[in-house]
């Protein structure tokens, strides 16, 4: 069956359908990973977002259970250039194609994603429609996706996180973990913010010797303290953090209390809100698994995977904070940290999923500044 991608600015792109049949509307993006497209459809952090796969063949080692990161499918459409008709895996559950169907998540290939991925780079993401079926009116495509909700000023946490708290088993640490670097040598109670959580990262602190309580993102400060926890983790999660007021002030409350506080991606945009900078919009974003960044105090480079849009301005960086971490791509700020407090965090994802696992030396990195305060 026909489909069609209609960006803003008018251009738009004739391909087939590759997943469910329907519409879907949504900022239009792109990752340069390889592989983990069913992490990354499932990923949170992808809600509003329209993802474009550069990568030229997707598909072919199918989908698995084990794979995904949330409790469903988050992204709102996808783009692919050739859509592989084959599940070529042993740990595969069925084909991609299946998947997306069986999720209701509307797909087009067929499309030149090469051409696609230079416009978004060029000109910025844009706001764009995948609409399936026969007769479709490109312009009409184009105006409709001209009246999709921008990403800036937009709270999308509210519609990912969990609706109630919940504990993560404290054995569910992935049939594929990585060895830590080291485990905490007591079991240590973390409560979690759930901005979007990905439960790799959950894995990745269960592996490390902890036990997690995750709240959502509305929760105020006092619930979670009142836990007595020996950590708060602030997790990635979708769309801008500015107007994100309630989990700031939470946030705020959390660094003054002297608990150690540990932020990924946008936890990471959200601590440095709370602490007095600001934030902006990418042109393009960074996402994909081999983004290059520097840790300043060493001069160490790590390989990381990323997944967002908007970045800490290290202009506004008050005094009580310092950067940590800078991308090599563009020099934007990838990681800081309080200079009176024990609260850190990063931009990237340490617990990959997909990605490699250079800077998991974070979570143990958390542990040591839980256990260096007694």
């Amino acid at each position: 069956m026909e489909a069609i991608l209609a960006l803003e600015d008018g251009t738009w792109y004739r391909g087939t359908a590759a997943g469910a049949l329907g519409e879907a509307l949504g900022e239009v993006v792109f990752n340069t990973s390889m592989t983990g497209y069913q992490e990354i459809l499932t990923d949170p952090s992808y809600s509003g977002q329209i993802v474009t796969m550069t990568c030229p063949e997707i598909g072919n080692y199918g989908v698995s259970d084990e794979d995904v990161e949330s409790r469903g499918v988050r992204a709102s459409g996808f783009i692919i250039r050739q859509e592989s008709p084959l599940a070529s895996n042993w740990r595969a559950d069925g084909t991609l194609r299946d998947y997306l169907v069986r999720n209701n998540l509307v797909a087009i290939s067929g499309i030149d994603t090469r051409e696609l991925t230079r416009r978004l780079r060029s000109h910025g993401v844009m706001r764009g429609v995948v609409a399936t079926g026969d007769g479709l009116d490109p312009e009409a495509l184009v105006a409709r996706a001209a009246g999709v909700p921008p990403m800036e000023g937009s709270d999308l946490v509210r519609v990912v996180t969990t609706a109630s708290p919940f504990d993560w088993p404290v054995d569910d640490i992935g049939s594929y973990a990585v060895e830590p670097e080291k485990r905490a040598t007591r079991r240590l109670r973390i409560a979690a913010y759930d901005f979007g959580m990905k439960w790799n990262i959950l894995r990745r602190l269960s592996a490390h010797n902890c036990e997690v309580r995750v709240y959502p993102a509305t929760a105020p400060a006092a619930e979670l303290l009142a836990g007595r926890p020996d950590g708060v983790f602030l997790s990635n999660g979708p769309g801008d953090p500015a107007p994100l007021t309630y989990a700031i002030d939470n946030v705020k409350q959390i660094v003054e209390a002297n608990v150690p506080t540990f932020g990924i991606c946008l936890g990471h945009q959200i601590l440095g809100l709370a602490v007095g900078a600001t934030t902006y919009k990418l042109k393009f974003g960074h996402r994909g698994g081999n983004h290059p960044v520097k840790k300043l105090d060493t001069g160490r480079i790590e390989i990381t995977s990323q997944n967002h849009g908007f970045a800490v301005d290290p202009a506004t960086m008050p005094a009580h904070a310092i950067v940590t971490h800078v991308n090599l791509y563009d020099q934007t700020v990838e990681g800081l940290r309080h200079t009176s407090r024990p609260a850190f965090s990063v931009q990237y994802h340490p617990e990959a999923s997909p990605g490699p696992h250079d800077a998991d030396y974070l979570f143990t990195d958390f542990i040591e500044m839980i256990e260096g305060r007694g």
